[in-house]
């Protein structure tokens, strides 16, 4: 099997120091890895200038929202998973995107209720209330060292400068003509970010004048600056006068949650990823709790290959039958992520054969869903640590840019479930248990999480829709087997999400004969021709007193 390895360009900033020794009780060294290198630049500007880990969180994030800006934006959402040293304590900052309060579980179905084509996807009404503006102030005030007009420094000058078209740009606006639909549709965000009516070439600067001026009211007046005041009459103008439902109680009521992140153990490993509304969080430590009751050290590649797949399927099973914001429905969580609900998925799992996923019933248990989406991970030298998921959702969101603001708006509400056994963009089946709801937030996916032994630990997360749990399974694996970061970030992928019941693979990801011995087994394979995944992981190794960063050579988004 072959792997293609890092670009040297991409690991500019992995760092390692130090000489082999007994384990230290910090880090030698700050280590960031991101999906852009000017946002990695960023991070690393505020830590030279005091910050921590939680102000480099902070400046990455702003910088992310201008160079990526069809995957991440403040006009979005998103998941940050911090460990603050001083206190050994995991939190999660859940960012994540609210239904507004007009929204109904209806809204996006015609008279037959039947789902209208695209309307969860583009225009205003599929834009959920940001939480990123919220959790950028937040994070700064309640954990930064430095001030959010020094944290956002660094964002504002890129956005008010301009930065230089680079090949995933170019691709994100190509796919599925996307450049072509912001021009026939959305005007305002066609003049920032296709100047001149044209696909931007590379090198080309673009440069975002009113984003600057939004960042700029938010560093200087916090919360306010974005969900009251002028801006935030400025976003509902826009939105209602293209036939949205925002209001401005809706974005003055935004609440930011804080939340206990979900915490497993594999082998010797103790696993702290994201709660709902992440399911990639509790599909992540489902499938390890299946696979725990395996010794994939001793089987075939083939038979490994064939367990992790029921896994994934087992657990996007899971998902499509109890999950949702769990602030508005029951989920039995404990019982969810027990050993006796494992050891009752390990029995649907034969050993010598795929198990259909018709066959498995869609009844509940007995007891009472980026492709445009950006990650990063940072450790610094207090043994601060972040691990971030931030998402606009599809490329370039709803294709919504309030005129005057810079803000481009997601299309997150095409994340719940238009109608129940209803496939969302990610070909997610619905379930009435995430179907919208006003002031409820739709399942994610992101997932950052940590991985840690006496001796190392990994921050781990990736873009990707519905594979970045079955991504960042891979990896964990593969940390388990002692490999390095740019190894999980590197290593050929596939998937499986229980409908539709095939299993998508990267090339390389399996040769000829594991192809053959799959089919043979009863897998439906679906090569994708091409890889998947953006994946953003860095190391800090105790005992070798070394720190790594690896960043996803692929800077593939478009899944």
């Amino acid at each position: 099997m072959s792997y293609r390895w890092l670009q040297p360009w991409v690991v500019i900033f992995g760092i390692w120091v130090g000489s082999v020794g007994v384990a230290q009780s910090l880090p030698p060294q700050p280590v960031i890895a991101s999906a852009h290198p000017l946002a990695t630049q960023a991070g690393y500007t505020i830590l030279q200038q005091g910050g921590n880990a939680f102000d480099a969180a902070v400046a990455v994030a702003a910088a992310l929202a201008v160079v990526e800006p069809y995957a991440s934006g403040i006009g979005g959402g998103g998941f940050w998973l911090l460990h603050e040293a001083q206190y050994n304590k995991d939190l999660v900052i859940d960012g994540r995107e609210v239904a507004p309060m007009a929204a109904s579980a209806d809204m996006f179905l015609d008279e037959a209720g039947e789902p209208i084509a695209g309307m969860s996807l583009y225009g205003p009404k599929a834009a959920g209330i940001p939480g990123t503006p919220a959790a950028l102030v937040y994070i700064t005030e309640k954990y930064g060292q430095l001030t959010l007009a020094e944290n956002l420094a660094p964002a504002i000058e890129l956005a008010r400068n301009g930065f230089a078209v680079g090949e995933d740009y170019r691709n994100a606006l190509q796919q599925g003509d996307k450049y072509q639909r912001l021009q026939q549709q959305f005007p305002a965000a066609a003049e920032i970010f296709v100047p001149q009516g044209k696909l931007p070439a590379v090198g080309q600067v673009i440069v975002q004048s009113d984003l600057a001026n939004t960042l700029t009211l938010l560093a200087e007046q916090g919360r306010r600056g974005f969900y009251a005041g002028t801006l935030a009459q400025q976003l509902v103008d826009a939105v209602q006068a293209q036939g949205g439902l925002w209001t401005l109680a809706d974005l003055a009521d935004y609440q930011l949650k804080i939340r206990e992140p979900l915490v497993g153990q594999y082998g010797s490993i103790k696993i702290v990823t994201t709660p709902l509304p992440s399911a990639g969080g509790v599909g992540i430590l489902t499938m390890l709790n299946v696979l725990q009751g395996f010794d994939l050290a001793n089987v075939t590649e083939v038979e490994r290959n064939h367990l992790i797949i029921e896994a994934m399927r087992l657990a996007f099973w899971d998902r499509s039958r109890y999950l949702g914001d769990a602030d508005f429905v029951d989920v039995p969580m404990n019982r969810l992520l027990s050993a006796e609900h494992a050891a009752q998925l390990r029995e649907h799992i034969k050993l010598d054969q795929a198990t259909p996923s018709a066959q498995l019933s869609v009844a509940p248990m007995d007891t009472p869903k980026g492709h445009s989406t950006s990650h990063f991970s940072i450790i610094d030298t207090q043994g601060n640590r972040v691990g971030a998921t931030l998402s606009i959702n599809y490329f370039f969101g709803s294709g919504v840019v309030p005129p005057g603001t810079g803000v481009l708006l997601n299309n997150h509400m095409d994340d719940f479930a238009m109608k129940a056994g209803q496939a969302n963009v990610y070909q997610l089946v619905g379930h009435a248990l995430n179907e919208i709801a006003p002031g409820k937030r739709p399942l994610s996916s992101m997932a950052p999480t940590f991985a840690i032994t006496e001796d190392r630990i990994a921050v781990i997360g990736t873009p990707g829709g519905s594979r970045i749990p079955t991504m960042i399974l891979l990896a964990l694996l593969a940390f388990a087997d002692d490999q390095l970061p740019a190894y999980w970030v590197s290593l050929p992928r596939y998937h499986h999400q229980y409908l539709p019941d095939v299993v998508e693979y990267e090339p390389d990801a399996f040769s000829e004969w594991q192809q053959n011995e799959l089919q043979a087994m009863g897998y439906v394979l679906k090569p994708l021709g091409r890889r998947y995944g953006n994946m953003q992981a860095t190391l800090w190794d105790k005992v070798n007193q070394r720190v790594y960063a690896a960043s996803d050579e692929r800077r593939d988004l478009f899944l």
